[in-house]
């Protein structure tokens, strides 16, 4: 049982993290183009655009760093609980 539960806990963050890598980075990639970088920050389209993807990639890589860090907390647990087992 140990190990289903295990696996339904990975299962859950992934996709938890999953869906974050989908939204995020696509609604600040809109969000940022409208509201800061046209709206607050008066840029052109060519020059927004630019800018916005930047803040796109940045999230992606944050994302995947949260996951990763989350990733090893997790199996570091787990091998350390099968371990006094």
């Amino acid at each position: 049982f140990r190990n289903e539960g295990s696996l339904t806990s990975t299962l859950r963050t992934l996709l938890f993290f999953t869906a974050l890598m989908i939204t995020l980075p696509v609604g600040l990639y809109f969000s940022s183009k409208a509201y800061i970088f046209e709206g607050t920050l008066g840029m052109s389209d060519r020059d927004s655009y630019f800018y916005a993807a930047i803040v796109a990639v940045v999230t992606v890589h944050v994302v995947l760093a949260l996951f990763v860090y989350v990733a090893w907390n997790e199996g570091s647990r787990q091998w350390r609980e099968g371990k006094q087992d």
